[in-house]
């Protein structure tokens, strides 16, 4: 039986989210259990089955995204299975937008009033690109009404980056530099948790929750890519009830 962690945030009562682990499923090593990731080089009919497993907690077929580190947002009403987009919307009950990551980090959203939802992939690469702003755009609410979880991700203990990546973010923003430290030859250790604060309180969200679950640190529950090399992937959902 799969577990699953369900968002701690004062989400309306319409609105249903869920965060999956990696055991439960039915996936040999390396990718055991539960991996969703059709495309990690794990067997397809195992993948389908730990599908299967998930759609039975769900109102309907998730839209599983091809995710490209992008900042294209697209409406599951309207898109197929296996659009490229690394973030999705829904305004319809019953329609599932998921994202899926093994460090990278996903976020979820939702309007006060319980009318839209959303999941975003936010690697370094879209969260610098503004995958988030994007995301709140096309949510077309007021983002002070919008409210935030932030899933699993690779932690700021274990985020080592090359010096472009936090030039990158300093040029956009110069406070950024408070969320890197420093580390031996050039590196420094990136705070994913911390940028997406900063990027979210930037466009006017004020409601965001969750936070520090480091997916490198917790092999037990998490799928990690930078940890591990060949991996599975979790699947972070949200819809309207």
């Amino acid at each position: 039986m799969a577990d699953f962690l369900i968002p701690d945030w004062p989400a309306p009562a319409n609105v249903r989210a869920l965060q999956t682990l990696r055991d439960g499923g039915s996936s040999p090593a390396p990718w055991n259990s539960f991996n969703l990731g059709d495309h990690v080089g794990d067997d397809a009919a195992r993948v389908a089955a730990n599908r299967a497993r998930l759609r039975t907690e769900l109102p309907g077929e998730p839209c599983w995204l091809r995710q490209v580190h992008g900042v294209e947002v697209v409406d599951v009403a309207q898109v197929a299975a296996g659009t490229e987009a690394d973030a999705a919307y829904a305004t319809q009950a019953g329609r599932v937008c998921v994202v899926m990551t093994a460090d990278c980090l996903p976020v979820l959203f939702c309007n006060r009033q319980g009318t839209v939802v959303a999941a975003a992939h936010a690697g370094w690469r879209g969260l610098l690109a503004g995958v988030l702003e994007n995301t709140l755009a096309a949510m077309h609410c007021p983002p002070g009404e919008v409210m935030v979880w932030l899933g699993p991700a690779i932690g700021p203990d274990n985020f080592e980056v090359g010096d472009e990546v936090r030039s990158a973010f300093v040029a956009h923003d110069a406070a950024a530099g408070e969320a890197f430290r420093p580390q031996a030859g050039g590196k420094w250790l990136a705070d994913l948790y911390a940028l997406a604060r900063r990027r979210l309180d930037a466009a006017g969200v004020v409601a965001i929750h969750g936070g520090g679950l480091c997916t490198v640190a917790d092999a037990g529950r998490f799928f990690s890519y930078r940890r591990d090399g060949v991996t599975g992937r979790m699947a972070s959902l949200i819809w309207l009830a």
